[in-house]
């Protein structure tokens, strides 16, 4: 087997699937070429701020941006201990199947509420009780994923003044972009000078190293856990412009970019693929993630699959945005397909190193001495990248590696391993650091919008003290998480919370679609998806708190962890039951009637 073989039946695959099933999806099941003669919640509600109708590429770029994070870079390369298949068969299936349906009608019912949150939806679809427990899950989930994906990058910057040096640079850099554009509205030189800073930080990264600056950032991952909180305390806290939209943007660039390299990359230099199609440790037992290939491979990849952090983009900015009705279709089903793409070739970055080189970087020094594996070109590329790669565990440094990798069979670039390898490492920071201004200012939303209830000044979000007590609440519970965790657990706890998240949004899109399709066995399009979800969140969170959180005989134990899974799966039990009733409900209305009813609810 080799890269691009995957990579061509990949794509075709997802261009098929988006021709055929994506329009069947919009255009049987959604109406949306039903509706295009009526106004958006964009046109109705435009304010010049918020909803704003804008050009479906614009649109597109934005949407993608915001829900392609660090998920599908992390969550192929650690399941990648399972072989290339399971995880391989598991994005195609499940962005196809599930992802991009749930995007879509995630992105439709918000829009039919006029761009209205997930759990404002689902309060208005389900009831009272569906939508309160939908709030409370999202402010966990929300917490947990902010941990999960800050403890990626720990490793990666662990011990490593070049990368930290390169990373913290472009905390100012992005503020200066931000501060120019507005004073001067020219986003071309901002962007040109902006993009070229961050090049010449990783050019001058190396001269650092055995100065008294690279020994100040020479740091351990307790001291990055908390230097993370605080950069997001900041990152919540001030204005949006000034920081967390220039960084976004800068971030895009680079995306697309890397991306793109390494797709021609692969193209180029054809990688064998090293990992057979299933490891020894598909029954469970493995160094990187301790579960069995079922239910852990659809809890590990989420982003690239399905995920429910899209439904806080699809029901937040997005459709506040969207121009025409018919726009939606290649903004959420286009890009979660196009989202798929990238973990694929993410899990190709990974599964192109030798076994023994992959378990290395994924393993603690300890474990991997019990795996009776041996390392083949770790040691060189450890010399060539000027750092020693072992046990560095999170995903990022095997992404990096495998990349540089990939890149360095070019022979223009053979002798550029360490650049390439920092670079990557950037890229993969910078898009969680963009995760994590964004996330955190969505936490603080949803802790001064539910807490505000009982607080009342904690609800006014043009009150700068309650926007700091709330981001340092939001900072707090997710950096507790990040200082007091493992990959192992805690991307683990991030994928069940994740997941559920995507059961409450096909949930709320099961409803909609019985209330407004033709037939009532369009249903299913969200009913399979949702079926399979739920099982597998739930065995796998079973799983996870018997055998990991409550058990004191296991390194990953944490009763913190084990309750807040509790918590979150009898969340969803009550949300399911809350729906079960609603659909019986809604089932004994003739569906005739049942559609006319619909069609008054919601003024257009």
């Amino acid at each position: 087997m080799n890269a691009i073989t995957i990579v061509i039946g990949s794509i075709c695959i997802l261009l098929i699937a988006y021709r055929l099933y994506g329009t069947f999806i919009a255009s049987k099941v959604l109406k949306l070429d039903q509706l295009d003669d009526k106004p958006t919640p964009a046109h109705k509600l435009e304010d010049g701020k918020d909803y704003v109708p804008t050009n479906k590429w614009v649109t597109f770029g934005h949407h993608f941006a915001a829900i392609a994070a660090a998920g599908p870079l992390v969550g192929p390369i650690l399941a990648a201990q399972f072989g290339y298949l399971p995880g391989l068969l598991w994005l195609l299936i499940g962005a196809v199947i599930g992802g991009a349906v749930h995007d879509l009608v995630v992105l439709f019912a918000s829009m039919r509420r006029d761009g209205k949150s997930l759990s404002e939806v689902a309060k208005e679809e389900l009831g009272p009780v569906a939508g309160f427990c939908a709030g409370i899950a999202m402010l966990f989930i929300i917490t947990i994923t902010m941990a999960g994906l800050s403890l990626v990058v720990l490793s990666a910057l662990e011990h490593n003044p070049w990368g930290t040096f390169t990373v913290g640079i472009t905390i100012p850099i992005a503020m200066a972009v931000g501060l120019y554009h507005k004073k001067t509205g020219n986003l071309k030189l901002a962007t040109i000078v902006g993009f070229g800073l961050i090049l010449l930080a990783i050019i001058f990264g190396p001269n650092i190293q055995g100065t008294w600056l690279g020994d100040v950032l020479t740091l351990e991952k307790s001291t990055l856990a908390l230097a993370l909180p605080i950069y997001a305390f900041f990152a919540a806290a001030l204005p949006v412009w000034l920081l967390l939209a220039p960084r976004d943007y800068l971030s895009t660039f680079m995306k697309i970019g890397v991306f793109v390299a390494l797709i021609l990359g692969v193209f180029y230099v054809n990688p064998a693929v090293q990992f057979p199609a299933f490891t020894e440790f598909i029954n469970g037992g493995g160094p990187v993630i301790a579960g069995p290939v079922w239910p852990f491979v659809s809890i590990t990849i989420a982003c690239g699959a399905i995920s429910g952090f899209h439904a806080f983009v699809g029901s937040g900015t997005t459709p506040k945005m969207i121009n025409r009705w018919r726009d939606a279709k290649g903004v959420a089903f286009g890009s979660m397909l196009v989202e798929c793409l990238v973990a694929i070739m993410a899990l190709i970055a990974a599964v192109s190193l030798m076994p023994g080189d992959y378990f290395a970087i994924n393993s603690t020094p300890e474990k991997f001495e019990t795996l009776g594996m041996e390392t083949v070109h770790l040691a060189t590329l450890s010399e060539e990248i000027g750092m020693d790669l072992e046990g560095r565990t999170g995903g990022a440094v095997t992404l990096a590696v495998g990349m540089t990798y990939i890149f360095t069979e070019i022979p223009l670039f053979e002798k550029m391993a360490a650049y390439f390898y920092q670079f990557v490492i950037l890229f993969e920071a910078v898009f969680i650091l963009t995760a994590i201004d964004s996330g955190t200012r969505v936490a603080r939303y949803l802790i001064q919008d539910f807490f505000g209830n009982f607080i009342k000044p904690l609800k006014k979000t043009d009150s700068v003290p309650a926007n700091i007590i709330a981001s340092a609440i939001a900072c707090f519970f997710w950096g507790y998480l990040l200082y007091s965790g493992d990959i192992s657990s805690v991307w683990a706890l991030f994928g069940v919370s994740n997941q559920l998240m995507a059961s409450i949004g096909l949930i709320v899109g099961a409803t909609v679609v019985l209330k407004i399709a033709d037939k009532r066995w369009y249903m299913l399009t969200c009913l399979v998806p949702l079926a399979y979800l739920y099982v597998t969140v739930n065995v796998a969170g079973y799983w996870m708190v018997k055998n990991v959180y409550l058990n004191p005989d296991n390194p990953g134990f944490n009763v913190l962890n084990g309750v807040l899974s509790i918590i979150m799966l009898t969340l969803g039990v009550i949300i399911i039951i809350s729906s079960i009733k609603r659909w019986i409900e809604l089932w004994k209305i003739p569906q005739a009637e049942l559609v006319k009813q619909t069609s008054k609810e919601i003024p257009m």
